[in-house]
């Protein structure tokens, strides 16, 4: 049985950071597609960053050159650092994989098999 689960969530003031953590059981993040996704209220759930099994991201455009990727694949942990946030970055976040192991990621949350329970994030102005 696969798990996936975030942390690292949490309330800040814009500008301010945090750095979301992803592990998983049962599956090893490093070996498919993993994607960070995001949900606001009464919005549709969108992709943050999508992360190829070599670790390289591709950001939406509204948070390039604020958030970064990176991975500790001995412990099987993907991470999603978050700067100079902002209030429209506020939402719950989701980790997911996939059971993808092409080198092409898809962007849309139907190729992702595995989700966590998701952690929020608010940004207040």
């Amino acid at each position: 049985q696969v798990q996936v689960q975030e942390s690292g969530g949490g309330s800040v003031q814009a500008g301010g950071s945090l750095t979301l953590s992803c592990t998983a059981s049962g599956w090893f993040l490093y070996s498919s597609c993993m994607a960070w996704f995001r949900q606001a209220p009464g919005k549709e759930r969108e992709g943050v960053a999508i992360i190829d099994r070599n670790g390289t991201p591709t950001f939406r455009e509204s948070v390039k050159g604020r958030f970064t990727a990176s991975q500790d694949n001995a412990k099987n942990k993907r991470f999603l650092q978050m700067n100079n946030l902002k209030p429209e970055d506020t939402a719950v976040y989701y980790c997911a994989a996939s059971r993808r192991f092409s080198d092409y990621c898809p962007p849309e949350s139907r190729h992702y098999h595995y989700w966590g329970q998701g952690t929020q994030v608010a940004v207040s102005s």
